[in-house]
């Protein structure tokens, strides 16, 4: 039996080696995106010396860029079998970081290749996460299980979100930002290998079609979604919440590391510290969901989140504005790990598997678009007003958000 296999046996547990597997390839490349987190705005400022308008085209287009060239890649995954798309994907993401090494070695990195380097991480992440989703419910049966999988990734999401910042931030200052990037690199390389073990199953879809380029084929999986009102309003207020949410970090941080005058180590403290809140919360979603029912618990947690990034426009200097904004944020993402896993289990059961792949895809290019034009408006509110203004806006509409949640499972 192969290492990968014993792995799996190992960790999958009642949900099978496949699911083990999966599970430890999910792990590895979390914890490789953790440690990297950072890397390329500090490579492009200490690097290739990029000022303030290059550092924010990296994430803005880079995400946009590669969510739009992830929208083909949603039906081609739909109609190939899911483990190979996986580890397609981790190799081509693991090709394109290292050559960032590579050309730093020679003197030959360029802002241009950062960029690149950045679309294509940003296409294969929703193209991974389109084809992990597909292959989790082809694993495993609708109910319990499939809720406990997505527990079990919630989980690792904020494990990885605890202890990966502060070792890259570590590497980082002994290495160099280069050598995250290579830890991250081979954290997908580790995950394909993982993902290689012995396939005694592999979704493929019911009918081979040919897949074409044509508005109906790209638009299947959005098609879908608004077809059905539970999927309509979970993609609606998971969208709005994500984009409100993420628009008020740039501000935040901007607030906290100027007039307020917070270092770089208690801003990165106010954030990776909260994480264990995460961890706390998708502890707690098995006994919560047993408990009240999963619909119950999916509109409880989608409207407890709401109220605390409000509590941000508020925060001031010392250290009662640091605990203020540790406490906000640990209630904000326990709320937010009580209410993922829950979701993505309704998502996937809501969905037919013949177009789980374009559905998730679409799920992914909806949230990250609003989110980068959501960014965009309120960095420019900030600008007309204040960035406390429009931190306190975003909060005031995320209390909104929760009329949005789907009131019927079906």
């Amino acid at each position: 039996m192969k290492d990968s296999d014993r792995l799996g046996h190992l960790l999958g547990g009642t949900l099978g080696p496949r699911f083990g597997r999966l599970w430890a390839a999910y792990a590895t490349s979390a914890l490789g995106t953790w440690l990297a987190f950072g890397a390329f705005p500090l490579i492009a400022v200490q690097v290739l010396h990029s000022g303030p308008a290059e550092v924010a085209a990296l994430a803005s287009a880079g995400a946009a860029v590669g969510a739009a060239v992830a929208v083909p890649l949603g039906p081609w995954v739909e109609f190939r079998r899911k483990r190979r798309v996986l580890i397609t994907m981790d190799l081509t993401r693991a090709a394109a970081l290292l050559t960032i090494p590579a050309a730093y070695a020679l003197e030959a990195l360029t802002f241009t290749q950062l960029l690149l380097v950045a679309i294509t991480m940003a296409a294969g992440d929703i193209t991974f996460r389109a084809a992990s989703g597909a292959y989790l419910k082809s694993l495993l049966p609708p109910g319990e299980h499939l809720l406990t999988a997505n527990t079990r990734l919630e989980s690792t999401t904020w494990t990885t979100t605890l202890v990966g910042p502060p070792l890259g931030g570590a590497a980082i200052g002994l290495l160099g930002p280069v050598a995250t990037v290579t830890a991250d690199a081979l954290s997908h390389l580790l995950s394909a290998l993982l993902l290689r073990g012995k396939a005694t199953h592999d979704s493929t879809p019911e009918h081979p079609l040919p897949v074409t380029l044509a508005p109906r084929t790209l638009l299947d999986g959005w098609r879908h979604t608004f077809q059905s009102p539970p999927l309509r309003a979970l993609l609606l207020n998971t969208a709005l919440f994500n984009g409100l949410v993420m628009a008020t970090q740039p501000l935040l941080a901007v607030l906290m590391l100027g007039p307020l005058g917070f270092t770089p180590w208690q801003y990165g403290l106010a954030f990776a510290a909260p994480a264990a809140g995460g961890l706390l919360g998708a502890r707690l979603v098995r006994p919560l969901t047993t408990r009240f029912g999963r619909h119950r618990t999916l509109l409880a947690a989608g409207a407890l989140r709401t109220p605390w990034p409000l509590a941000l426009a508020f925060i001031g200097p010392g250290t009662t504005g640091l605990l203020l904004v540790v406490a906000t944020q640990f209630a904000l993402v326990f709320h937010c790990a009580l209410f993922n896993p829950v979701s993505a289990t309704f998502r996937l059961e809501h969905t037919h598997p013949t177009r789980a792949a374009r559905t998730l895809t679409a799920w992914s290019v909806t949230t990250k678009a609003t989110t980068a034009l959501l960014t965009a408006a309120w960095g420019t509110l900030a600008t007309l007003t204040s960035p406390r203004t429009a931190i306190a806006l975003a909060g005031a509409l995320l209390l909104t958000t929760p009329a949005l949640l789907p009131r019927r499972t079906g």
